[in-house]
């Protein structure tokens, strides 16, 4: 298709979402207004709310595994 832009990898094991964004303002009663990154600028920032999902995990809550230590001596 003409003028759409594509993320990443084209078929089936593309990524259906792209994200998370925060949503700054309600345009319409159905029209959401997201905060998008600058390398998406060329995008459009006011979509329809069947085209949003809802972030289901916080990154802020998210354990970083680097921090984590464990011993050398683990076993089943």
């Amino acid at each position: 298709m003409k003028g759409v832009h594509r993320f990443g990898v084209k078929g089936k094991l593309a990524p259906r979402y792209v994200g998370p964004f925060k949503i700054t303002e309600q345009c319409g009663p159905v029209a959401y207004r997201i905060e998008l990154r600058s390398h998406l600028a060329a995008v459009h920032d006011v979509f329809h709310v069947s085209q949003l999902k809802k972030c289901l995990k916080v990154l802020e809550e998210v354990v970083d595994t680097s921090q984590i230590q464990t011993e050398p001596d683990l076993t089943l």
